[in-house]
């Protein structure tokens, strides 16, 4: 399987807690106003990458904290994305997610399409909602603007309400 990629970032602590590596899926159609990552929007661009040699490489990469999916937006390439990261869990890898799309809106779409569904459920931590400029804020952690969430994805699915990673890790 292949996936299109904007970037891979090999060391990042800055998308999510400790050492991490971040896939940057090439393709967005949300178009935010003030998005630092505007190279990522065509679905024309980056490069396509053998999914297994990525999941290889970065399985044997035992410092890292975690990998980070980002973007462009990875829920607008569901069926790669769901198979490195249902990969990634069974070696207990942890998994957050940017996304511009609110936790709302991709339960509603995980209903008409199943690799949605399967990112949603093999994720540990979703960045959701849209960046808006008007809403930077250089206190909040991994994130670009204050309105957008930090979800604990399994905990949320589980009880059936959304419940943010703060909350969560208190």
């Amino acid at each position: 399987m292949k996936i299109r990629l904007a970037g891979i970032l090999p060391n990042s602590n800055s998308n999510g807690p400790g050492l991490r590596k971040v896939f940057f899926s090439q393709g967005c159609s949300k178009h935010c106003d003030g998005c630092f990552n505007q190279h990522t929007w065509s679905f024309e661009g980056g490069k396509m990458c053998d999914c297994d040699k990525l999941i290889k490489e970065t399985i044997d990469e035992t410092y890292l904290a975690g990998v980070t999916f980002s973007g462009g937006d990875p829920f607008e390439q569901p069926e790669p994305f769901a198979y490195i990261a249902k990969k990634f869990k069974k070696h207990k890898i942890n998994i957050w997610s940017y996304t511009g799309y609110t936790l709302e809106e991709i339960l509603a779409l995980a209903k008409k399409n199943k690799f949605i569904n399967e990112l949603l459920h093999n994720i540990d931590v979703l960045v959701d909602g849209r960046f808006d400029k008007n809403l930077t804020n250089k206190k909040v952690i991994f994130r670009g603007s204050s309105n957008q969430k930090i979800i604990d994805v399994q905990k949320s699915l589980k009880m059936k309400k959304m419940i943010l990673w703060e909350e969560s890790n208190e």
